[in-house]
């Protein structure tokens, strides 16, 4: 499987998913300058997380417009698997390739803790390592996580089982108490209508190594590997 790590000005977790990309495929994914229009021959496209452009005007949406994004949106529809983490999240939304908003949390204020979630789909080359309903730890740090969309796209979602992760307890409840950000009916991660790209906020790359304190992040890496080898 050969990667491709889309950096922005502003990105502060783009190596540590090239670690966790390098632990799975046992290959460096390519670094690729966000300003770099010509996008090699990949499997997979990662958008990480961090701050792109300082967050100025809203989260994402500078580099939803940053020229290798034409190629991004591109590739996407020819099938080629994309991963929005955090603030890739955010872009993937702002873009168009995912739909809904990241709106500011409920609290108004930036959320840096682990967070339990629920797998509720894993027909997807993203989450085929986990098992149904799994509940995984994986830390988040977010200040614009609460995802919001009207409830016709919700339903949608809902319907198409296009509702990657949700937030609950540990013992795979989705209550209030368990949604850190106020994200509607507690989504944490959605699909695309091909099950290609996926958006999460929560930070996997962040819990993929025992050194870290846990590898509940790790079989997302390991899934991509599988699935996209050549």
């Amino acid at each position: 499987m050969r990667a491709a790590v889309i950096v922005f000005p502003g990105s502060n977790c783009d190596r540590d998913v090239a670690v966790s990309l390098r632990a799975a495929t046992g290959h460096d994914p390519i670094m690729h300058w966000h300003a770099d229009t010509e996008l090699p021959k990949v499997d997979l496209i990662v958008l990480p997380g961090g701050f792109s452009h300082g967050d100025y005007l809203r989260s994402g949406a500078m580099a939803a417009h940053a020229p290798v994004m034409r190629e991004v949106k591109a590739r996407a529809d020819q099938g080629v698997a994309v991963l929005g983490i955090c603030n890739g999240f955010q872009v993937l939304t702002e873009c168009g390739l995912l739909p809904g908003v990241l709106m500011r949390n409920q609290s108004l204020r930036f959320i840096c803790r682990d967070v339990f979630l629920r797998v509720e789909a894993t027909d997807t080359p993203f989450t085929a390592h986990y098992a149904p309903d799994q509940v995984i730890r994986v830390p988040v740090a977010h200040h614009d996580g609460n995802y919001f969309a009207d409830p016709a796209t919700l339903d949608l979602l809902e319907g198409e089982g296009r509702v990657a992760f949700r937030y609950t307890d540990a013992d795979g409840t989705a209550s209030a108490a368990a949604n850190p950000n106020g994200s509607r009916r507690n989504i944490a991660g959605v699909l695309s209508a091909n099950r290609r790209v996926l958006g999460l906020m929560p930070h996997p790359e962040r819990l993929a190594d025992p050194l870290l304190g846990g590898t509940d992040g790790a079989p997302l890496f390991s899934a991509l590997a599988e699935s996209l080898a050549a």
